[in-house]
């Protein structure tokens, strides 16, 4: 199951990350950082959006986090080369905000399987 859950955030996210911004969403990207706070929501959705591609497998295998972690910022870093082919923006913050969200969110599911684990007795 985490490996289909999985699969499936990162088909999710690399559809909503790799599609072409409509009119409106290419409005509210092109506003200048101080004058909105749309582009520090964008980046906090990318922070949540690599927590949770990252917490499946960090849950179902704790002691290789850091893998699942390195292998979402990976994606993360994939993305971002891709999307100026597609007519978005490479951005360095929105990378950054992918590997916090990735570093951040996959501990935090390891120690949730680790405490399934010791409860389990696996």
């Amino acid at each position: 199951m985490p490996y289909l859950a999985t699969a499936c955030l990162a088909l999710i996210i690399g559809w909503v990350t790799l599609s072409p911004l409509s009119e409106p969403m290419q409005q509210l990207a092109s506003v200048p950082l101080g004058a909105q706070s749309a582009p520090r929501l964008d980046k906090l959705v990318h922070l949540l959006a690599f927590a949770a591609l990252a917490g499946p497998l960090a849950w179902r295998y704790p002691r290789l986090w850091w893998v699942v972690a390195l292998a979402a910022l990976a994606y993360g870093g994939l993305i971002e080369i891709v999307q100026p082919h597609v007519g978005r923006s490479m951005e360095l913050a929105d990378l950054l905000a992918n590997g916090t969200g990735a570093f951040i969110g996959a501990p935090i599911a390891a120690r949730i399987g680790r405490l399934r684990q010791m409860r389990s007795g696996v």
